[in-house]
C-alpha cells in the first residue's frame, strides 16, 4: 500500500508539471526529445542558451549540493514538434512546448532528492504530510523559464528554467512555511524517526580571547550533505544550532547558512552577512547526514561566542563541504 502512494505521490508531481504546460494556448501534442547525454552542459547547437549562461555566470545544477551551493537550480530540456506539425511556427510551438513539460518534470525529479532534515528529503515529507506535497506541487508550478531556444534546422526547442533555494517565493519559502508548523515541526524535525526531542545545549558561557561574529564549520573530513536544515549537536546529543536560534525573516531569505569547499570562501561569503572575524572549527563526527556534531571543547567555544555575540540568529554560520 505505501508502494502504491508514493508511486501516487510522484505522479501528482508530474501532473503538475503538465497543467502548468496545458494552461498555455491549445496546440497540437509535442513529442519530448531524450534528454541529451550530458546534462553539464548544452549542445553547441544552441549558441544563444550558452551565451545566456555564461553572461549570467549560471550553470546547469548536477547534484543538491551545487543548488546549496549557487543557491538556485537550473535545469534544461529539450523538445520536438509534434510529428505532423506542418508550419514553421507549429513545429516551434510545440517543441517549446514539450520542452517546457520535461523541464517541469525534471525539476519535479530534482527537488525529491533535495534533504529537509537529517535522513529525510522532500519525497519523504510529501508521503507523510500533504501539506509539504501540495507545496512542492504548488512550487513547480509556479517555476519560472528563463531562456527558450529553437534551432530550426533541428526543428528542436531548448528551455531552461530556475528556482532560487532562498528568498522571498524560492523552493525553502515554500518548505518552510510548510514544515515550521508547530505540528509537522514536532514530528519532522524535532523528533525524528520517533525518537525523544534532543535537549538544548546549555553551558556557563566561558570568557574567550577573541570576539567572534559568526562560524565556519569545516567539514570535508564528514560524509554531509546540505539541507534545507542543517543542525549542530554536541557530543552529548545536544542541540546547539537548528531552526529555534534563526530569526525567521533570515531563514526565510538567507537559509541556515552557507555552504562552499574552502574555508577562504566560506569567510569570504560570511562576510557578505557581516562577519568579519568567525571562529573555525572542524566537525567531529556527523548524526546523520545532514546534521554534524562539535567536540565538547568546540561546542563550549561556540556557545560562549554566540551568546556574546547572537550570530546565530542572523544565520551567520557557513559549512565546508568536501
Amino acid at each position: 500500500m505505501k508502494k502504491v502512494f508514493a508511486l501516487v505521490v510522484l505522479l501528482s508531481f508530474f501532473v503538475a508539471a503538465v497543467a502548468v504546460a496545458e494552461d498555455q494556448p491549445a496546440a497540437p501534442q509535442p513529442s519530448i526529445a531524450a534528454p541529451s547525454s550530458s546534462d553539464s552542459q548544452i549542445d553547441e547547437r544552441f549558441k544563444k542558451a550558452n551565451e545566456y549562461l555564461s553572461q549570467q555566470h549560471l550553470a546547469i545544477t548536477q547534484s543538491t549540493s551545487d543548488a546549496f551551493v549557487n543557491g538556485y537550480i537550473l535545469v534544461a530540456a529539450e523538445g520536438l514538434p509534434k510529428a505532423d506539425a506542418i508550419s514553421p511556427g507549429q513545429k516551434r510551438l510545440t517543441a517549446e512546448r514539450a520542452a517546457e513539460v520535461l523541464a517541469y518534470r525534471k525539476l519535479a525529479e530534482f527537488l525529491d532528492g533535495v534533504a529537509v532534515v537529517g535522513d529525510s528529503l522532500v519525497k519523504d515529507a510529501a508521503l507523510q504530510y500533504d501539506l509539504v506535497r501540495a507545496a512542492v506541487a504548488g512550487f513547480v508550478k509556479g517555476a519560472r523559464v528563463v531562456h527558450k531556444e529553437y534551432n530550426k534546422e533541428d526543428e528542436t526547442a531548448l528551455v531552461i528554467m530556475k528556482i532560487g533555494m532562498t528568498g522571498p517565493g524560492s523552493f525553502a519559502d515554500a518548505l518552510y512555511a510548510k514544515i515550521l508548523k508547530p505540528d509537522v515541526k514536532k514530528e519532522l524535525i524535532e523528533q525524528p524517526q520517533q525518537q525523544p526531542p534532543a535537549p538544548q545545549y546549555k553551558h556557563k558561557p566561558v570568557p574567550l580571547e577573541e570576539k567572534y561574529d559568526g562560524l565556519v564549520i569545516d567539514a570535508t573530513e564528514q560524509n554531509f550533505r546540505p539541507a534545507l536544515i542543517n543542525r549542530l549537536f554536541s557530543q552529548k546529543g545536544e542541540v546547539l544550532y537548528d531552526p529555534s536560534k534563526i530569526s525567521q525573516k533570515v531563514l526565510v531569505e538567507q537559509g541556515c547558512g552557507e555552504y562552499t569547499n574552502s574555508v577562504d570562501k566560506a569567510k569570504a561569503a560570511l562576510d557578505q552577512r557581516g562577519a568579519k572575524n568567525p571562529l573555525i572549527v572542524k566537525a567531529s563526527g556527523s548524526v546523520n547526514p545532514s546534521d554534524l556534531q562539535i567536540s565538547d571543547d568546540d561546542a563550549v567555544k561556540i556557545f560562549s561566542a554566540n551568546q556574546k555575540a547572537g550570530f546565530f540568529a542572523a544565520a551567520k554560520v557557513a559549512f565546508v563541504l568536501k
